[in-house]
């Protein structure tokens, strides 16, 4: 038996489905999901001594790739001194400098241990601020598991009001307020009939957790419009954008300033982080200036505070974002060309670093649309790209990530793979 099926069956034993985090487990795809046993730029290597091109990169934190020099030099650094203090230190100011340089409309920001705890806390301060209970958000956008924003979230069920999973009090999920992503018009109405009582609107501004797609022209433009008129609350949750589409996130390619935006994945250099930032006179309404309480012992920790500013400076200073387009546009000319050859009239969506195939013909702008993916076609090619060495999300409801420790033979070679998946 392969060493990664004996320790999946170890791991059922005393861990719930095997896994920590659901999409682990590879449900549905017919096969125990393999263990790494180390990684280093764009490969992982299993339990069992196989290699393989990833594309998951930890789920978008590996941007330079795995154990970058300057990342493993920082956290080995900070580890003698200590890994968790429980008072302030000097790189959390660091990091917050740097956080507030890079992305203009954050001007203080407040440390978390995860993104789920940066949304969570966002909500609690946009309702705090606004004296308001309600909250706007769009289905197929996943802003963590914190149970107001639990409802309609990535591949869960479409119906408006009602919470994605068991433990979530409908009562509770009657205050979020879900719409279809890019579409303006029931933005619109949402706010004329109901625009006194909402006191945010939350958007991941390029959706990543029900496949990849990007917003329509005009349509995050409109969200900034619309909220600044009825006196709400713009966040932008740019967990995964954040750092990555661009130097200053999504809101700098689009020109934006939110109200509020969290962070994660990036600012932490693959160590458990989030954080939530913006306005100054929102963010001062935070425990101990405010009344809004927000905390967490380990939050700011010192080994991940060192691994985030590390990667942000090496990211800066080497301008990472023009050959992650790069990269990115060598990809998708390859891609639609093997989707061409192949006969299939796949949707493929890029931007950047990220991008999604989706098996369906339809064009993609929303969850519905992601939906109507055929996923034994999804199964077929997932299992095909694994055994070629290509580690792809193991869901049809997930972005794929390019690092810039991923080589132009890296890429071709994922390309090739791609050709003969999509023949077979």
């Amino acid at each position: 038996m392969p060493i990664s099926e004996e320790l999946f069956e170890r791991a059922c034993r005393v861990i719930p489905g095997g896994v920590n985090s659901p999409v682990r487990a590879f449900n549905r795809l017919g096969r125990a999901p393999f263990f790494v046993d180390s990684a280093k730029g764009a490969h992982l290597w299993d339990v069992d001594g196989r290699e393989y091109i990833d594309y998951v990169g930890t789920w978008g934190p590996a941007i330079l790739g795995h154990a970058p020099e300057c990342v493993v030099q920082a956290v080995q650094t900070a580890v003698v001194k200590g890994t968790s203090f429980g008072t302030p230190t000097p790189v959390e100011v660091e990091m917050a400098e740097l956080i507030c340089q890079l992305m203009p409309s954050i001007k203080k920001v407040r440390m978390t241990n995860s993104g789920t705890e940066a949304t969570m806390s966002a909500v609690r301060l946009a309702r705090g601020f606004t004296g308001r209970k309600l909250i706007v958000k769009f289905a197929g956008c996943y802003h963590g598991h914190g149970d107001s924003l639990l409802v309609a979230a990535g591949s869960g069920a479409l119906t408006h009001g009602q919470p994605d999973s068991a433990g979530v009090p409908p009562e509770l999920a009657e205050l979020t307020i879900v719409l279809p992503f890019n579409d303006e018009q029931a933005v619109r109405e949402v706010f004329r009939h109901r625009g006194r009582e909402i006191a945010g609107v939350i958007v991941e501004p390029y959706p990543g957790n029900s496949g990849f797609y990007l917003p329509r022209p005009g349509f995050l433009e409109y969200l900034r419009e619309v909220t600044a008129h009825h006196n709400a609350l713009l966040i932008f949750d740019e967990v995964m954008t954040g750092f990555r589409l661009a130097s200053g996130g999504a809101q700098q390619l689009h020109s934006i300033e939110p109200d509020l935006t969290t962070l994660g994945k990036i600012i932490g250099g693959g160590l458990p982080v989030g954080a939530f930032g913006g306005r100054e006179d929102i963010m001062d309404c935070i425990s101990p200036l405010g009344g809004v309480y927000q905390a967490g012992t380990l939050s700011g920790n010192p080994l991940a505070m060192a691994a985030g500013v590390a990667q942000l400076k090496d990211l800066v200073a080497t301008d990472a974002w023009a050959r992650l387009e790069s990269l990115g546009a060598r990809l998708e000319n390859g891609m639609q060309r093997a989707l061409k050859d192949a006969k299939k009239h796949f949707t493929f969506k890029r931007c950047g670093s990220m991008f999604c195939l989706h098996f369906t013909e339809r064009d993609v702008v929303d969850l519905a649309s992601a939906q109507s993916a055929d996923f034994v076609a999804f199964r077929r090619y997932f299992l095909s790209m694994l055994d070629q060495g290509i580690f792809i999300a193991p869901s049809p409801y997930e972005t794929g990530f390019l690092s810039t420790a991923h080589s132009e033979a890296d890429v071709d070679a994922t390309i090739a793979a791609a050709e003969r998946a999509l023949r077979g």
